[in-house]
């Protein structure tokens, strides 16, 4: 069996990359910013910061943090924002001042947020002042004040001149620093270059919340390196330094964005339009409209959403190059309506936090939606696992298993953890079943817990959510195991109706039947009018199990 088939498809493109191309993220993002000075870097609520004050702002933070803060190399430092512009600038002071930045979402819950708080011995805390009661809160609870030694509030026009409106810090904070402040003082403090290296923490990335408390994957800065380094190889025929235009609505501290969107297109001098709310389509739309983006990164529910706007038609698409999907399944209907508004389909691809993200992506000769996740990028192997512990044979399915210079080294202070997620020869388990195609692309199947076992039978949702989703009247499925008398588990299927459909159950079953075999059919067709998803976008199934 041919180990690595994948590599025949490569063409031109590299079969390794060089992880240590830079010894840091602070590296690579320096001789942007240097190279890139004059350039357009980010956009939001109508201002616009060039590299130069990027670079500016960054280093005032940093020696703001060093100085005032006392933050020295290895400290956490947790965020809290939305996609404001504030968000670049404190990253990459927190990275220039040699500190690990704690990414958080705001809209955790205290429980959620304390979690993570004094998992990962943050010391300071950045938050958007609109989500600041969590942190009151959360400051509340036994030795937090004594832990986080400062709280920053972050407004949405923070590091531009524009004084937008932001709602107040909660009463019950005391002692908070605005972050305009902490610009405005650190830029007459003295900043102090730290040595870092490739083995430094930059990230802890929080994960795995579905299968019970989140634990912090522990990326390096090499992790990241790498992981640019090979993104960058797979869409170099789409990439074209100091022109691109990118519009992230993914929020930043998701790894997807963080990676591709921020330090990957800031690394070739891209302008970046940040979209803090998604869920505002109208204003997203605008965004769209004011920005003539080259690339365009999101989750299904993202592009659906969008190619299903009344306003979409407005937005001129005629420079768009990259259209890339991840965080979930991208279904099949979805690229094609994607298609047919701005003439490029969704480019598939696959990550996970653990591995900076991206593990595998849809090579630029391919021109149409294929339904894979593409191959492996370079410099990465992958393999996939039967349960009984054996490589499986091409088109088998597998668990998806993981080695390369982007998986991270492990998760925060979890050695059992830790114990469990790799095998013995070094392999980061994912949890995800996959096929691999004769060309070496990576189909993924489901995730392990998701699967559907009817009548000994397995049954994976993804295939039965993109079968349904392409019948006319259907905006969005999710499907679910229930418990069944006859065959043990069956197939249940929660459909959002497209706007003015009144599309029936029997309709979208009858349709599933036509595509599928008999036992793969929904039992259940039940209707909502929306579908339960995470900050990033991807459906939920847990919280619909819990229901079910």
């Amino acid at each position: 069996m041919n180990r690595k088939p994948w590599l025949a498809s490569y063409g031109s493109m590299p079969a390794e990359i060089d992880a240590d191309a830079y010894p840091s993220v602070v590296a690579l993002m320096e001789e942007a910013m240097g190279r890139f000075a004059d350039k357009p870097a980010f956009t939001g609520f109508g201002q616009t910061l060039s590299y130069a004050e990027v670079d500016r702002l960054s280093r005032a933070f940093a020696a703001y943090l060093q100085v005032r803060l006392g933050v020295r190399k290895g400290d956490r430092v947790a965020l809290m924002t939305p996609n404001f512009i504030a968000f670049p600038i404190a990253c990459l002071g927190i990275a220039r001042a040699g500190a690990v930045q704690v990414n958080v979402n705001p809209l955790y819950t205290p429980r959620e947020l304390e979690h993570q708080l004094r998992d990962a011995g943050a010391t300071a805390l950045l938050v958007f002042s609109g989500v600041s009661a969590t942190v009151a809160e959360v400051m509340a609870q036994p030795g937090m004040a004594a832990q986080i030694k400062t709280v920053l509030t972050i407004a949405p026009g923070d590091g531009t001149a524009a004084a937008l409106p932001s709602p107040p810090v909660d009463a019950r904070l005391q002692g908070t620093v605005p972050f305009a402040q902490a610009l405005a003082e650190g830029a007459s403090l003295a900043y102090t270059p730290v040595p870092l290296s490739g083995q430094d923490l930059l990230f802890l990335q929080y994960t795995g919340g579905t299968t019970g408390v989140s634990k912090g994957a522990a990326l390096t800065h090499r992790n990241l390196v790498a992981n640019v380094q090979q993104f960058k190889a797979i869409v170099a025929d789409n990439l074209r330094p100091g022109e691109e235009v990118i519009v992230t609505a993914i929020p930043l501290y998701h790894i997807f964005a963080l990676m591709v969107n921020f330090i990957s297109f800031f690394s070739v001098g891209a302008r970046n339009w940040l979209v803090p709310n998604p869920r505002d389509m109208d204003a997203f739309v605008d965004v769209l409209k004011a920005a003539h983006c080259t690339a365009f990164t999101g989750v299904n529910t993202l592009f659906a959403g969008l190619a299903a706007h009344p306003r979409a038609g407005e937005i001129d698409f005629s420079g768009l190059r990259l259209a890339a999907g991840g965080g979930s399944a991208i279904i099949e209907a979805t690229s094609a309506r994607w298609k047919a508004l701005t003439g490029v389909f969704i480019r598939e691809g696959y990550g996970l936090s653990e591995t900076s993200p991206v593990v595998s992506f849809n090579l630029s000769s391919v021109d149409r939606f294929n339904g894979t996740t593409g191959v492996p990028l370079p410099s990465t192997d992958v393999k996939l696992l039967t349960d009984d512990g054996r490589e499986a044979a091409l088109g088998e399915a597998g668990e998806v298993c993981v080695k390369g210079p982007q998986v991270m080294g492990g998760y925060w202070q979890q050695p059992e953890a830790n114990a469990a997620a790799f095998t013995a020869d070094g392999y980061f388990r994912t949890g995800d079943v996959g096929v691999l195609t004769p060309e070496g692309l990576l189909k993924l199947v489901d995730r392990k817990k998701d699967m559907i076992i009817v009548s000994g039978f397995n049954v994976f949702p993804n295939e039965i959510e993109a079968i349904a989703a392409a019948c006319p009247g259907v905006l969005e499925t999710a499907c679910i195991g229930v418990p069944d008398d006859k065959t043990g588990e069956a197939a249940k299927l929660y459909v959002v109706r497209a706007p003015a459909s009144s599309v029936s159950a029997e309709q979208v079953m009858q349709h599933c039947r036509e595509q599928l075999t008999a036992y793969k059919v929904p039992k259940q067709v039940v209707f909502v009018d929306a579908l339960p998803k995470s900050t990033v976008g991807k459906i939920l199934r847990r919280e619909l199990r819990l229901t079910a």
